[in-house]
């Protein structure tokens, strides 16, 4: 098992880390991982691992097995034996981009309630596909509405609920394609808003950004149809 230090501290750019094991396909995994593993819309992270005696250049991670995170280099390197203690480092500039646009996402969802098929994020921008037969009459009027609430600068918080709570709450999974993690006896919300003004809340178990207002200007993207019900909403960056 894999520590994941991502979870409850988001913003930490460096940690300490010791190698346990090797994939076959060249992978590293260290007991407690800084980087998030590829999920849920979400790129892995990358970054750099140090050590005494060498460096290793991370491009991304994914999950192993069981719950393994595996570090995949960027090329094919010695590798840190196992049993070494380094020190991993995080590319943050880029991770810090994709929990601002993560974050995003879900308050586009609130923004167009509607049925979620399927999402992507990137560094630069995101996208989510609606269930929505009928085309968007207000482009303008959606860009307005998701800025007005990222300038709110709401707080973003997590809490856990036990599975048997989830199945007891349908309402709260937004995603048709993607259901969230179960087996673990637990499933992680992520609140905007407080409990007594909550603007959205939402199994997920990637990373966020503390307060709404960290994700700045934002601009509408392209309106795609996707079949003859779906519609994906693009969503930019603006800074």
């Amino acid at each position: 098992m894999t520590l994941a230090l991502y979870r409850d501290e988001p913003y930490m750019r460096d940690a300490r880390g010791r190698v346990v094991a090797h994939t076959s396909e060249g992978g590293v995994v260290l007991n407690a991982s800084l980087f998030y593993p590829q999920g849920g819309g979400q790129p892995g992270d990358a970054g750099i691992l140090h050590w005494d005696h060498g460096q290793l250049p991370i491009a991304t991670t994914v999950k192993g097995a069981g719950d393994q995170i595996v570090l995949v280099p960027a090329e094919p390197a010695p590798l840190p034996p196992v049993g070494t203690e380094l020190r991993q480092a995080l590319d943050w500039d880029v991770r810090y981009r994709l929990m601002r646009v993560h974050t995003m996402l879900h308050l586009l969802s609130v923004v167009i309630p509607l049925p979620v098929t399927g999402g992507a994020i990137s560094a630069t921008k995101g996208r989510l596909d609606f269930l929505m037969p009928d085309p968007i009459e207000d482009r303008e009027g959606v860009e307005a509405a998701l800025q007005a609430l990222i300038d709110r600068d709401l707080e973003v918080t997590e809490s856990w609920i036990t599975e048997a709570e989830l199945e007891a709450q349908p309402e709260l999974v937004k995603t048709m394609s993607v259901q969230p993690p179960r087996g673990a006896g637990e499933v992680r919300l992520v609140r905007i808003g407080t409990e007594e003004e909550q603007i959205d809340l939402q199994p997920c178990g990637g990373t966020h950004v503390a307060r709404t207002g960290e994700i700045g200007r934002i601009a509408m993207g392209k309106v795609e149809k996707k079949g003859r019900e779906n519609r994906r909403v693009n969503i930019l960056l603006a800074d």
